[in-house]
């Protein structure tokens, strides 16, 4: 936003985003309703009658704390309940030759604690019923961030379909390696993206960065093919089988002169007892000043006697009391005897089972050829509310999801960063928090700054000019200069006209004839 008097322009209007190519679901919400969404009416199996409900509200609003005014999204509105919304594609998606690209957006707009905020691709079936979508429902592709504690995560799992029982199997992606805590505690709008190629290639995206990627075949776990090979269940290790790589040698005899009750120190038979030392001092002594309490019984209490306190007559003296020698290392301590270990004649390694061929074989070349999604739901649990969705996208053109992204998470980004402080208000307000950044601004901005215009204003007058495309900018930058360098104010005060002009993207600094 600009600055102009008392009144905020902003240059970022709001326009509803339209998908540009071939899709198979777009939504921004921006109509303000539910039209084409499902709340689930369901119950949760197994568990109790009175959390089995998803009854959590969502409602289609803007941000709190919007900066694009008009900017509508589905928003997860209740803790601590179980939530669940869907809606059909415009037609199913078939993993044939062409790229699944999924992409919506997140905002925690009151941080979260512990809850997710994932997409599920609901699998294709007659059985589908949207009003009856529960945790149970078969899904294809589950994707989006996750979190709970301090564990951080962004899902990408898919059921796979095994060739020879027809049961189906969970996937999961390697962990992303990237630190993900910023866009969990930031409370600003990410984009997620997940890009699946037919050649079982993934990336997963944050922001339109690639923040983890792999394959299909080498980068989940479970592994989608399981091993040729297995350990036989039926093999036994022998009684006499040797793991020892390592045992005491049985030819090994102690020495004569090893003595085993040597102790491990002695006293320091070179030691003298310091000047001064004050034998018949105690070190401590009763507390003269002590009063005994008026409450105390004897009968209950025993006798009274005073505290201990440190003897002032020590305080001196090199030390009070009986002298004792300081003990050291017994040079001539070896401890308990063992004989040395040597190599063992008989190891035979470490036993494992022998192989065997799996039973349960088979290889899948082509796992990205996935049950058809038909539809795209929310099914969530959460202990934070107000979790802002929009902007929901499903193709397989990748230029076509890069537009809509432009058009609504671009925009927003945009605005959210027009918004946010300029750098030396950033500058500022880290300093405030950690002081020690004052030293690293003088050494690295201020100093040199400071040097350039007594260099260049010695003798004549310099004059402070902000530019007034950032007022505030400017005068919190030339604010660290005054925290640091009173020579400012002593400048102002003895210069003399001149004109040289220091430009920076927030102000000017300008030495101004007169």
């Amino acid at each position: 936003s600009l600055i102009d008097g008392d009144v905020i322009l902003n240059p970022y209007n709001k326009r509803t985003p339209e998908p540009r190519g071939e899709h198979f679901f777009a939504e921004s919400f921006d109509k303000g309703t539910l039209d084409g969404w499902v709340v689930s009416q369901a119950k949760k199996d197994d568990i109790d009658e009175e959390i089995a409900k998803y009854d959590g509200k969502w409602e289609v609003e803007e941000m709190k704390d919007t900066k694009l005014p008009g900017d509508k999204g589905l928003v997860l509105k209740s803790r601590a309940k179980h939530h669940a919304i869907s809606a059909l594609l415009l037609r199913p998606f078939t993993f044939d030759t062409k790229p699944l690209i999924v992409q919506y957006e997140v905002n925690f707009q009151n941080g979260i604690d512990c809850g997710g905020a994932y997409v599920k691709l609901l699998s294709q079936s007659p059985d589908l019923s949207l009003a009856q979508f529960v945790d149970k429902t078969p899904y294809t592709i589950m994707f989006g961030p996750d979190k709970c504690g301090e564990d951080y995560k962004l899902h990408f799992i898919f059921r796979h379909k095994n060739p020879k029982t027809g049961e189906y199997e969970e996937k999961h992606a390697k962990k992303p390696e990237s630190d993900l805590r910023t866009y969990y505690t930031d409370k600003k709008t990410h984009l997620y993206t997940l890009v699946l190629n037919p050649d079982n290639s993934f990336e997963i995206l944050v922001d339109q960065t690639v923040v983890n990627s792999g394959s299909l075949l080498s980068d989940m776990t479970p592994s989608v093919n399981p091993p040729a090979e297995i350990e036989d269940p039926d093999d036994h290790k022998p009684e006499d089988w040797d793991e020892r790589p390592k045992i005491q040698d049985p030819d090994a005899v102690k020495p004569d002169d090893w003595d085993e009750d040597a102790p491990a120190k002695i006293p320091d038979e070179d030691a003298v007892k310091p000047d001064g030392w004050l034998d018949d001092e105690p070190e401590y002594i009763a507390d003269p000043d002590a009063i005994k309490p008026e409450d105390w019984d004897e009968d209950m209490d025993g006798e009274w006697e005073a505290p201990q306190v440190p003897n002032p007559a020590c305080e001196s003296a090199p030390g009070c009391g009986k002298w004792e020698r300081p003990m050291i290392d017994n040079p001539n301590y070896k401890g308990k005897w063992k004989p040395p270990m040597i190599d063992n004649p008989n190891y035979q390694g470490v036993w494992k089972p022998r192989k065997i061929p799996n039973p349960d074989f088979f290889e899948d070349l082509h796992p990205f050829r996935m049950t058809p999604v038909s539809a795209v739901g929310l099914e969530l649990w959460s202990m934070s509310s107000d979790i802002f969705f929009d902007n929901f996208f499903i193709t397989y053109d990748r230029n076509t999801a890069e537009l809509w992204a432009d058009e609504g998470w671009g925009l927003k980004k945009a605005a959210e960063g027009a918004a946010e402080p300029g750098l030396m208000n950033q500058m500022i307000s880290a300093a405030e928090e950690k002081p020690w950044l004052w030293v690293v601004y003088v050494l690295t901005v201020a100093l040199p700054l400071v040097l350039i215009i007594v260099f260049c204003c010695t003798g004549k007058v310099c004059v402070y000019v902000c530019s007034r495309a950032d007022t505030i900018g400017c005068n919190n930058y030339l604010l660290i200069f005054d925290k640091f360098h009173k020579i400012f104010e002593h400048e102002k005060k003895h210069l003399k006209n001149q004109v040289t002009t220091f430009m920076h993207p927030h102000f000017q600094l300008r030495k101004l004839n007169s």
